[in-house]
């Protein structure tokens, strides 16, 4: 029998990977929000979002175990690809929170959303996996949409050099982060690899936090509840979800998935922040769902 999570899930559970994909991405989306709106400094919120997270992915892994069969102990058990996937999402927390705050969120996203080219170019060198004609042309398309999306508010300003090139580095670690969980899900489960690597990234953001920031803790009852949902919606949610999708779809098709962070940040503008939504963010969001099903999986026999 094969040990590959994926082989033993039932077709009827794949099935939902693609959802469970764009379900992730709308909810890693929203995370420039609950950063916003939270009173604690970049690397204090980067902790948070993913130390919050780590009761519920334990329990997540707990379940799994149980209903696998498999010891509790196992979930404790780290692989290269695991403490690879922890150590890039350190890098990609940090530069993310920072480049929020320190240039445009229309910069930051543009930017951050360049991580499936990563993704593509490191696909075949890295994991083993070909990526076809029809992943490039949806790439070429979402690149497009971005564009359209948020890429017309992007600005060059001197003030947001710095806050830009961090949006270029966060999108080169979670490029990273997406081929080193697509190639741990080939020997383990959604919840151990998201609650192990989860661990790994908040313990080193702790010591980042306490060494960096003047105050850990949030001041109001407000900013506590956005960093709630940056741990369980963002992370929880988002990366939760990512990991149960990279389980059973190619990590370039999932990439492109991602573009829908800009969608769900152009529409929780709107419905949050009380912002328009212009004719070319229609276009660019109407470009990247185009690319996203010409890229698609397509079905054998």
């Amino acid at each position: 029998m094969s040990s590959s999570p994926a082989a033993q899930t039932p077709a009827s559970v794949a099935a939902l990977a693609v959802p469970a994909l764009v379900l992730g991405a709308m909810a890693m989306g929203v995370s420039p929000i609950f950063v916003r709106l939270a009173d604690v400094g970049p690397f204090a919120s980067a902790f948070w979002r993913v130390g919050g997270a780590v009761p519920i992915l334990f329990a997540w892994a707990a379940l799994e175990a149980r209903r696998s069969g498999t010891p509790l102990a196992s979930i404790w058990k780290i692989d290269g690809a695991i403490l690879a996937a922890g150590a890039l999402f350190v890098g990609d927390l940090l530069f993310w929170h920072l480049a929020i705050l320190k240039t445009s969120v229309a910069n930051a996203t543009f930017l951050a959303t360049m991580a499936p080219v990563w993704v593509v170019l490191g696909s075949g060198f890295f994991i083993g996996e070909r990526v076809g004609r029809s992943v490039l042309a949806g790439l070429a398309l979402c690149l497009l949409g971005a564009t359209f999306l948020i890429g017309l508010s992007w600005k060059m300003r001197p003030e947001h050099l710095d806050g830009d090139l961090y949006g270029i580095c966060t999108s080169f670690f979670f490029g990273g982060y997406f081929l080193a969980v697509r190639a741990a899900r080939r020997r383990s489960s959604a919840g151990k690899i998201t609650f192990l690597s989860t661990l790994i990234t908040a313990a080193a953001l702790w010591v980042v936090a306490m060494v960096v920031e003047p105050r850990i803790l949030p001041s109001t009852v407000d900013s506590a509840a956005s960093l709630a949902g940056l741990a369980f919606i963002s992370h929880a949610g988002g990366q939760g979800l990512l990991a149960f999708a990279l389980g059973h779809l190619p990590a370039a098709f999932s990439a492109l998935v991602i573009f829908l962070e800009a969608v769900a940040a152009a529409v929780a503008g709107w419905l949050f922040l009380g912002e328009a939504v212009s004719l070319p963010q229609m276009l660019g969001g109407a470009l990247i769902l185009a690319g996203i099903f010409i890229a698609r999986p397509q079905r054998r026999g």
